[in-house]
């Protein structure tokens, strides 16, 4: 068990913060309690970690900038090692012992879908940074989310595979949460882009050779392309292994591996491996024109100045989303109230995160289309744009 919290200095004014009626007084020296449950370690470390030193270095340029409606903000956090059932205790620690004011994470779809009910009868917001569009889909009223989704990273991958001329696809997908998810999604969309799924294989988590089952799509008549859903260790050792086979076809990732750990643990295997994913891999290439590169260029400027060259990720840029949505809530709704914050972040429009350009709705607590993908390719073992 892992608990951090992150304290700022606190103002000693008394103020009332009124919505739809009389709310109960809040004193300015009582901070914002922002709840957060990511997986720290284990194997989706890689997700956490970057996403927690986010979180706290952001929170603590709040605080130093004056908090939010003059007060200021604390971060208390729980490790859950990517494990469903230690997030739902977590999340009712945060909502029932630390009396949050908002959830901000959940590292993978499991661990977000299992506090979900928690978040949704205590009517407290919850922003989730993990990819599943079964997060979003149905609308929950007090859940949204900062990545783009599972299903649009199957109709961005198609889109580029239709552009090419590919219609005849092999999944190999992963049994966890994500991997499942988008498995399901990519078969859903497929025909919406003329694309034929010829051959269908799974490995689980714990999975260490995928030989047998890319052998198998190897072997399957007319293969053009083949599409790899899933996260963590599994897409690398997939990613070996189809090199190993002697594959002429090309290999497409999920945007669950858009981090350079991908490209270390894949080696020279992951050499013409497309993926979509955020604008932030891609930062210091973007035109200078566009609307994200401000954005996506100070977080990466700030991030690797605090943490080290190159240790940027698009999931640390998840919880910057999130933190900074939560932030234009609270100043909109002039109250950490959390109806009225629940209420002010499904107005947001036209907000520029890492993400792309966010614009919620009551129908919609994601808010980005398929243009907020960018389509990359790994060459010289770095993020190049297709487009």
């Amino acid at each position: 068990m892992f608990k951090r919290m992150t304290k700022g200095l606190l103002a000693a004014t008394v103020a009332v913060f009124a919505l739809g009626g009389t709310a109960p007084a809040v004193a300015q020296d009582d901070p914002i309690r922002i709840g957060s449950f990511l997986a720290v370690t284990g194997p989706a470390s890689f997700l956490g970690d970057p996403e927690l030193k986010t979180l706290e270095m952001y929170i603590a340029r709040i605080n130093g900038a004056g908090g939010l409606v003059g007060r200021q903000l604390e971060l208390i956090h729980y490790d859950t090692g990517g494990d469903a059932n230690k997030a739902r205790t977590f999340a009712k620690r945060l909502l029932e012992e630390d009396e949050v004011d908002v959830i901000l994470g959940g590292s993978t779809t499991g661990t977000t879908m299992a506090v979900i009910p928690l978040v949704e009868r205590a009517e407290i917001p919850f922003i989730s940074f993990a990819g599943g569009v079964v997060i979003i889909d149905p609308v929950k009223p007090w859940v949204f989310k900062t990545p783009h989704t599972d299903r649009m990273a199957c109709g961005k991958i198609f889109e580029d595979m239709q552009a090419r001329g590919i219609s005849n696809v092999g999944l190999i997908s992963g049994t966890g949460g994500f991997g499942k998810s988008m498995r399901a999604q990519c078969l859903e969309v497929a025909p919406e882009y003329d694309i034929e799924i010829v051959a269908d294989e799974t490995y689980a988590p714990s999975d260490t050779d995928m030989v047998a089952q890319l052998t198998k799509i190897k072997n399957t008549e007319g293969l053009e392309a083949v599409v790899n859903p899933g996260f963590g260790q599994g897409p690398a050792i997939v990613t070996k292994n189809f090199a190993q086979l002697g594959f002429e076809v090309p290999l497409y990732q999920s945007h669950g591996v858009a981090s350079k750990k991908f490209i270390e643990l894949a080696g020279e295997a992951a050499e013409g491996v497309r993926l979509p994913a955020a604008a932030l891999l891609v930062a210091e290439k973007l035109p200078m024109d566009d609307l994200q590169r401000p954005i996506v260029m100070g977080y990466m400027t700030t991030y690797e100045a605090e943490y080290g060259a190159g240790s940027v990720s698009t999931f640390g840029g998840h919880a910057y989303d999130g933190l900074m949505m939560y932030k234009a809530a609270v100043e909109a709704a002039g109250s950490a109230d959390p109806a009225a914050v629940r209420e002010a972040l499904e107005g947001i429009s036209g907000f520029i995160g890492t993400a792309g350009e966010v614009n919620m709705s009551a129908d919609d607590h994601l808010g980005l289309d398929l243009s907020a993908f960018r389509m990359l390719e790994i060459q010289g073992g770095d993020w190049t744009l297709v487009e």
